[in-house]
């Protein structure tokens, strides 16, 4: 039996690590993992990037699995190959499910000045600035957000906040925590609630997502 390819797309600067916590079924499913390229550019269109992330692509009909602007991404890249299904996890299927405060810094560009040169770096200054507890989840965040270019960081940002997508693409299956603060899930419509999930549950409640995942792969 041939087996089903997944290919999964992490969150903004995050790494295919994200995914390490997920049990899916060997025998009927083959997983690849895609990692972010730095943009040609800073003003580098979000098709374009999609179109270089295709290469990396080498099966027909896969599913596509991204979280976050991850989930973004795969949206994009189906709409320039075929798919066997599309699956975001904390993402949004269009603009409508941005949530105010979000569209607020997309209006203002405040973000402009987000200190990505500071996250760049981040090494550096762990060490000398946090205390034991804070560097526990400096470590996780260095093990997981590891995409740390300035021109990527700023790139993203300015990506997701101005992505242009008025109507959902069908048959796209979302899953999404309850307790989403970036995306709040008053704003989400038509998903799979997972009960007390946050932005990071990918991670934190890798095994009820498995069983999503899986029960959406074997529903047509």
């Amino acid at each position: 039996m041939s087996k089903t390819h997944l290919y999964f797309l992490s969150g903004l600067a995050a790494n295919s690590k994200i995914f390490e916590h997920l049990q899916l079924d060997s025998t009927k499913y083959e997983c690849h993992f895609l990692e972010w390229k730095i943009p040609l550019t800073k003003d580098e269109p979000i098709q374009s990037y999609a179109q270089r992330m295709c290469k990396e692509i080498t099966h027909k009909n896969p599913v596509l699995i991204g979280v976050s602007f991850g989930g973004v991404m795969v949206q994009e890249i189906s709409k320039l190959i075929n798919t066997k299904k599309v699956i975001i996890i904390s993402s949004i299927k269009s603009t409508e499910e941005l949530p105010k405060r979000l569209k607020l810094v997309q209006l203002t560009k405040v973000y402009k000045l987000f200190p990505a040169k500071f996250i760049e770096n981040i090494d550096e200054y762990i060490d000398y600035f946090l205390g034991d507890y804070q560097q526990k989840r400096v470590q996780l965040y260095k093990k997981y957000m590891s995409v740390r270019n300035a021109l990527y960081l700023h790139w993203a940002i300015d990506t997701v906040l101005h992505w242009q997508q008025d109507i959902p693409i069908k048959n796209t299956v979302h899953i999404h925590g309850t307790k989403d603060t970036v995306f709040p899930i008053k704003h989400i419509q038509n998903c799979i609630e997972i009960n007390d999930g946050n932005h990071a549950m990918i991670i934190t409640k890798a095994k009820r997502i498995t069983q999503e995942i899986s029960k959406a792969l074997t529903c047509n």
